[in-house]
């Protein structure tokens, strides 16, 4: 099988492709062709060992997968050969064939496009573990999304328009603001031009938003934390920015708001239940058109390096997928 490797840590440019020896399913696991593997900008940090999970070498980047179960092994009881399925196996998807646990694999409904389902995991998994389980985002609550555009930050527009809360995008361009009114944005900020905290106050009527999601950092993070309301809830989700923001405590203190870790990687560990649950209300909401992920592009497996730096460049909207 073909396998896209990183051999030594560096940038897209490094990455190699060679062939391996198709894997063998053990007990409790299934192996997976993969029809479609989602790449996100967290897979740009690994290859570099800039991220939190240091997988050992040589490895493939991409964290999420979608595909058919080709071989069972010993013990598996809810799935069999020739179900469409997706996974979450933190990195090694770009390839032919992957293994994951019977526990990792989730079945998809039926009908429902390779590519699509491939993307929800990582981006609108994390997002509906942190508005729904972290915020407990309620209808009609003013929810503001920075880095709205990007990947994650679809997902929340998406998921926060489904849970009822008016949703204010906040992103750099004009272009990526009307990419972010087509999945339902009700008000948009373009903090390249305004200053965030008064835009956010300005259109929540001096009120502060009641949820921040913030994937970004940097001195965004701040700005967007002295404009969030009485009790609001600031959902730090990450640090595409680059820079890891040291948060006034003081404000925290003084608006009573709660500071929220979304780490969704460790709570799928400690709460597998939850995970496959919120996977498949994301598969339905899918199918049913309810949820709609934006495809960047779709690459062959030997142009993921192309792919990769398109991320790390920060030309996409939405997800990028690897189709072997």
């Amino acid at each position: 099988m073909r396998a896209v490797l990183c051999k030594n840590y560096g940038g897209p440019e490094d990455l190699v492709v060679e062939t391996l020896e198709k894997p063998v399913p053990g007990p409790g696991e299934v192996l997976i062709r993969v029809k479609a593997a989602a790449l996100n900008f967290f897979d740009t940090l690994i290859i570099r060992n800039k991220y939190q999970f240091k997988p050992q070498l040589p490895f493939s980047p991409s964290a999420e997968i979608s595909g058919i179960v080709e071989e069972v092994g010993e013990g598996c009881e809810s799935l069999s050969e020739g179900q469409a399925v997706v996974a979450y196996i933190r990195w090694g998807g770009c390839r032919d064939y992957v293994i994951a646990s019977e526990e990792e694999a989730i079945a998809m409904p039926q009908g429902l496009d390779f590519e699509k389902a491939a993307g929800l995991m990582v981006t609108y998994g994390t997002t509906l573990y942190g508005l729904k389980s972290r915020a407990d985002l309620k209808a009609g609550e003013n929810l503001a999304v920075l880095g709205a555009a990007g990947g994650v930050g679809q997902a929340a527009v998406e998921i926060g328009k489904l849970m009822g809360a008016r949703v204010i995008a906040c992103a750099s361009s004009e272009a990526k603001l009307d990419f972010c009114r087509q999945f339902g944005a009700d008000e948009c900020i373009n903090y390249a031009k305004q200053d965030l905290k008064l835009a956010l106050k300005d259109l929540t009527h001096g009120q502060g938003a009641d949820v921040v999601y913030d994937p970004v950092g940097g001195d965004l993070a701040e700005a967007a934390l002295r404009a969030t309301g009485w009790y609001g809830r600031f959902l730090v989700v990450g640090f595409a920015s680059g820079t890891i923001t040291k948060m006034p405590l003081n404000l925290v203190m003084l608006k009573g708001v709660d500071v929220l870790g979304v780490f969704w990687g460790e709570a799928i560990v400690r709460d597998p239940q939850e995970h496959a649950q919120n996977v498949r209300q994301l598969l339905d909401w899918t199918k049913e058109g309810k949820l709609s992920p934006h495809i960047h592009g779709t690459y062959s497996l030997e142009e993921t390096p192309k792919a990769l730096a398109a991320i790390a460049n920060r030309e996409v909207k939405g997800k990028v997928i690897i189709c072997p």
